[in-house]
């Protein structure tokens, strides 16, 4: 089951990517992580592939962003993924894992 709410939902939001970039920060903390937050969950962070196939489904992600699980080579330079729909366009852009944003939070999956 993938998450299909239309805009990512406001409680999953404000996240970094996962526990090593929350570490990191020295001040201003998220909450918490977006890969310790979906494991909270019971659910997995939606890979780019996954992430590109739900947006087939429908329009979602119109005003937010979503951390999207990071290949382990990008993440290991700090980097981490996360995509979006705009302009009737999925895009995937980079960021460091560190950051987060009011509007960015994550999909994820539930397998069965």
């Amino acid at each position: 089951f993938y998450d299909c709410s239309p805009e990512t939902p406001a409680g999953r939001r404000s996240l970094c990517y996962d526990r090593e970039a929350l570490n990191k920060r020295k001040e201003h903390k998220p909450k918490n992580s977006a890969c310790d937050l979906a494991r909270e969950m019971g659910i997995e962070l939606l890979s780019e592939d996954e992430y590109r196939y739900l947006q087939s489904l429908g329009e979602f992600d119109l005003k937010t962003s979503s951390w999207v699980l990071t290949p382990a080579d990008v993440r290991k330079l700090g980097g981490a993924i996360f995509c979006d729909r705009r302009f009737d366009r999925v895009f995937t852009y980079h960021n460091g894992a560190e950051s987060y944003y009011a509007g960015r939070g994550f999909r994820g999956k539930l397998l069965v």
